[in-house]
């Protein structure tokens, strides 16, 4: 509980925006059939979307959507914990998409053990390896997926729209306009599980050797990546999930 109690902050207007992401996932349903996918990153903001879908009924017995995760094969043993949490909680089998394991292969004799901390490039290029091409495995075929992604996550991110119907597939992200407050808020309402490490100062998760602790005070994604500087600031935190450069943007 010591997240939740550190971070619950709910906006006045908390249930308005909980009615508005309903709505949003019943209009987006409607709107594009077929099938939809939940991308999870385990970490609190999903965890809260698994929950609005299961109350839209997204998980009912007629076209159920699916969740999955991308295991990129170095993620927290806290974060492989959760996803047996999840299913038991919401009754859902969370697929994993793994990286190809040749390709692995070929990554560490590009890169090496410590080489992701030597160059960005090398970094992103273990992220590509690890999580864009598994990425585009798990998307195939789907109608939407839906993410957690807020807009005050980062200035990268100050601009999503709840629904991008710019892309294939569509990408709906009903949290768009909650805080990090609304979230835990949520959590505490719904007495929902979460990764242990958010109570160990992460709030941000992704694997464990790009990812520490953050101290007070420090951004909100201090804790990704935090060996990357250019000409001694911070450099954009993403791994190119959510950046509009593969034709699958995630």
């Amino acid at each position: 509980m010591l997240a939740i109690q550190r971070y619950r902050s709910p906006s006045a207007d908390l249930k308005t925006k909980v009615a508005r992401s309903l709505s949003l996932l019943a209009e987006a349903r409607a709107r594009f059939e077929g099938a939809w996918t939940q991308a999870h990153s385990l970490g609190a903001e999903d965890v809260v979307v698994t929950q609005l879908l299961h109350m839209a009924g997204w998980f009912d017995a007629v076209n159920p959507a699916r969740v999955f995760v991308l295991n990129t094969g170095v993620l927290h043993a806290e974060t492989l914990t959760l996803v047996k949490v999840l299913n038991q909680r919401f009754s859902i089998e969370i697929e994993a998409f793994h990286p190809d394991p040749q390709q692995l292969v070929a990554l560490d004799l590009a890169v090496g053990g410590r080489g992701i901390f030597e160059s960005k490039a090398a970094r992103l290029t273990c992220c590509d390896v690890r999580k864009l091409l598994p990425l585009k495995r798990a998307l195939a075929g789907q109608t939407g997926w839906v993410t957690g992604l807020r807009r005050d996550q980062s200035l990268n991110r100050a601009d999503i729209t709840p629904l991008d119907d710019n892309q294939t597939p569509v990408k709906l992200s009903p949290l768009a306009d909650w805080t990090f407050g609304d979230v835990w808020a949520f959590i505490e309402t719904h007495q929902l599980p979460y990764n242990a490490l958010h109570d160990a100062f992460y709030p941000s998760i992704g694997c464990e050797p790009c990812t520490r602790a953050v101290s007070l005070g420090e951004d909100f994604r201090a804790g990704r990546w935090w060996w990357e500087t250019e000409d001694g600031t911070s450099v954009a935190k993403e791994c190119g999930l959510h950046v509009k450069t593969t034709g699958i943007s995630s």
